[in-house]
This record gives C-alpha cells, sequence and structure tokens, in this order.
C-alpha cells in the first residue's frame, strides 16, 4: 500500500538526486575546458553516482514510498529523471562560467 509520507519522500530523494545532478553537472562544467567534456563527464559519471545513491537510499534506507518498480522504471524515474533535470537545469538556466568576471591570478 503506497502511504502519503512514503511518497513524500520518494520525492524528496527524487528532489536531492536532482540537486546532485545539477551541482556534479556545474562541477565538470567549471573543470573542464572543452567545450563537449562536461557533456560526456555528466552522462558517463552521473548516472553511476545516481544508481550508487538509488541503491543506498531505496535499499539500505528502505524509501521506496510502497512503490513496486521494476528495474526499468526504477532506473528512469530516481535516475533518468534528476539526471535529465539537473543537466538542464545547469545548462540552460544557470550562466555560464565564462559569463563570470574572475579577477586575474597573480
Amino acid at each position: 500500500m503506497v502511504s502519503v509520507v512514503g511518497l513524500v519522500a520518494f520525492g524528496v530523494v527524487l528532489l536531492v538526486h536532482t540537486l546532485l545532478a545539477a551541482v556534479t553537472t556545474r562541477f565538470f562544467r567549471l573543470r573542464l575546458e572543452t567545450q563537449w567534456g562536461y557533456v560526456v563527464y555528466s552522462f558517463l559519471v552521473i548516472p553511476v553516482v545516481l544508481l550508487a545513491t538509488s541503491l543506498v537510499f531505496f535499499g539500505v534506507l528502505g524509501i521506496d514510498g510502497g512503490l513496486d518498480l521494476r528495474p526499468p522504471a526504477f532506473l528512469g524515474i530516481a535516475v533518468g529523471l534528476p539526471l535529465a533535470l539537473g543537466f538542464t537545469i545547469d545548462t540552460l538556466y544557470v550562466p555560464a562560467p565564462e559569463e563570470y568576471d574572475l579577477p586575474e591570478r597573480t
């Protein structure tokens, strides 16, 4: 049976995953000098991080909201959706690192 508390906890986990994906994408955008480097690293590294945290949240802690998700649905909801949202938020709505004026290092 699906409970309200379980669904709220499930939503919080999805929000944490979206935030984690956005922050990790931003980290790669700041650290990598190439134009496509952050895209490649984002789509190769972030899903592994989200899968690991999903296994912790949903497996060890048991936060699943009472939902009986099959593996494709689980991967789509717990990994794919936050990856797409986090990447989109950072790429479209946060200014590019080149737009900030920083003082010169000495």
